[in-house]
């Protein structure tokens, strides 16, 4: 067994630092600010990304792609000192896209580094399926568990993606990109990420026997709910919430709601929450900085903040990012072959 096995069978590490130097985040930045809307022509624009990306030191490159790519590698990574817009328009009240951003930087940074974890993809449930996400506090949502939240906590979840088959835990993304344009007026808002194999460690046999097991359904996410189902519950076949190899554990639980089928099972899904806050990582994103989110290893969750609706409010963008569409393609819609039903 080598050392690398043993380090991670004893204390695997679930968060990566990333920090680029200035003279490549200036010249990521100068590229990125050449390159027009990337929605224009998705696919040429992600082969140009992958040529601008190319040029990282290989140091940093290798983290990201082994990010994506391999079992033992941290769930979360932290990329900070990435280039961004020389200038912003006013924050969307409607929860973006804004229509009269000048430059691209922004998205070329979370398109970038998403084209590097695997393709992004799109739910037409999930901002009408559109690539770029953008994340922001809107007044009519500020206490849901979405988006669109803020004066609530978002409690620990996955991103989900509602799916007639029963289960939810089939088309969702492999992972979430998320990178900041600017951050919320006081600073507070943090992203938590709490790993599964931490999470694991943190609870006792009896309650991780409950967890991996099929005594629980999700809630469809909140956009699904709000937007197709009317309000009502849309709750997925019984589920486990942890599944997988002891040393490479899956987890998935839905922000918009998580029903128990007893009374033992309520008590650990409780038990499980509390373990995430024990465990997570705590990181308040700041403009020029992104999230690699693993979106099987772990769950995140954010904190709540005051949103001002004044046209600076925070501003994140998402990313879908799956390694591969094959297993999803009885989703894929006839106009669009990166996005889904």
């Amino acid at each position: 067994m080598s050392a690398s096995t043993v380090e991670t069978a004893a204390a695997p590490q679930t968060l990566a630092l990333i920090d680029l130097p200035d003279a490549v985040r200036d010249t990521l930045g100068r590229e990125l600010a050449a390159e027009p809307d990337p929605t224009l022509d998705i696919d040429r624009t992600m082969a140009r990304y992958h040529q601008i990306f190319a040029g990282l030191p290989l140091d940093r490159l290798q983290r990201i792609l082994d990010f994506g790519r391999h079992n033992e590698t941290p769930g979360v990574g932290y990329v900070r000192n990435l280039p961004v817009d020389p200038e912003l328009p006013a924050t969307p009240a409607n929860g973006g896209p804004a229509p009269d951003k000048k430059t691209f930087v922004a998205e070329g940074v979370l398109l970038g580094l998403s084209g590097l974890l695997g393709e992004p993809v799109g739910f037409l449930t999930e901002k009408k399926g559109q690539l770029v996400h953008d994340v922001i506090p809107v007044k009519g949502g500020a206490t849901t568990q979405t988006n669109q939240g803020s004066t609530v906590f978002l409690n620990f979840h996955n991103d989900i993606v509602h799916d007639a088959v029963g289960r939810y835990d089939v088309s969702n993304p492999d992972f979430l990109v998320l990178s900041c344009l600017r951050a919320d007026h006081e600073g507070v808002a943090a992203t938590h990420y709490a790993d599964a194999r931490d999470i694991s460690r943190a609870l006792d046999s009896r309650t991780l026997e409950l967890l991996r097991s099929p005594l629980f359904r999700l809630n469809a996410p909140g956009s699904y709910v709000r937007d197709v189902a009317g309000g009502r519950e849309v709750l997925s076949d019984p589920v486990a919430m942890i599944s997988g190899p002891e040393q490479f554990p899956e987890i998935s639980s839905s922000a918009n709601g998580v029903r128990a089928m007893t009374t033992a099972a309520e008590a650990a899904l409780d038990r499980l929450q509390a373990a995430c806050r024990e465990t997570a990582h705590q990181v308040f994103l700041r403009p020029g900085e992104a999230l690699l989110i693993n979106n099987r290893k772990g769950l995140h969750a954010r904190t709540p903040f005051t949103a001002r609706y004044d046209g600076a409010d925070r501003w994140l963008q998402r990313t879908y990012v799956r390694r591969s569409q094959w297993s999803i393609r009885y989703r894929q819609t006839e106009g669009d072959r990166r996005v889904h039903y």
